[in-house]
């Protein structure tokens, strides 16, 4: 049985929202404040803590994305699942911190980052839970 047989519908779910990690995580690790700006603003986004707060991002991004991606390669199910809501969890903080905030932050940035945060998490989760019920 090839490794993407064994992991059936969560490696393929899992493995696009990896890859959407990793590359977010390398985006935010060269341009820190692209990635910032969204959630705190131009002018914070490039300030130093903008900066360490995109390279941060970008370092939880990218970790758990090529997590993700080698547990898929390695056919490991189970870790698979792991990473995968560990991913969900992450963007679900990102999701619940944002509100908490969200007079705070710039209107149009919170949108972006709290419905791309959701869609993480729910899509993360989902993708777990349909794999566990096939």
């Amino acid at each position: 049985m090839t490794r993407q047989a064994r992991l059936g519908n969560l490696g393929l779910g899992s493995v696009g929202l990896a890859t959407g990690r990793v590359a977010i995580g390398v985006v935010a690790l060269l341009r820190p404040a692209l990635v910032a700006r969204p959630w705190v603003g131009g002018a914070q986004a490039s300030a130093p803590a903008g900066v360490v707060l995109g390279r941060a991002l970008g370092g939880r991004d990218l970790a758990l994305g090529a997590g993700a991606l080698l547990a898929a390669w390695c056919g490991d199910e189970r870790a698979l699942r792991a990473w995968t809501l560990a991913g969900a969890f992450c963007d679900g903080v990102d999701a619940v911190a944002t509100a908490a905030s969200w007079r705070d932050l710039p209107a149009l940035g919170r949108l972006a980052v709290a419905g791309a945060a959701t869609a993480g998490a729910v899509l993360g989760g989902s993708t777990v839970l349909r794999a566990a019920r096939r």
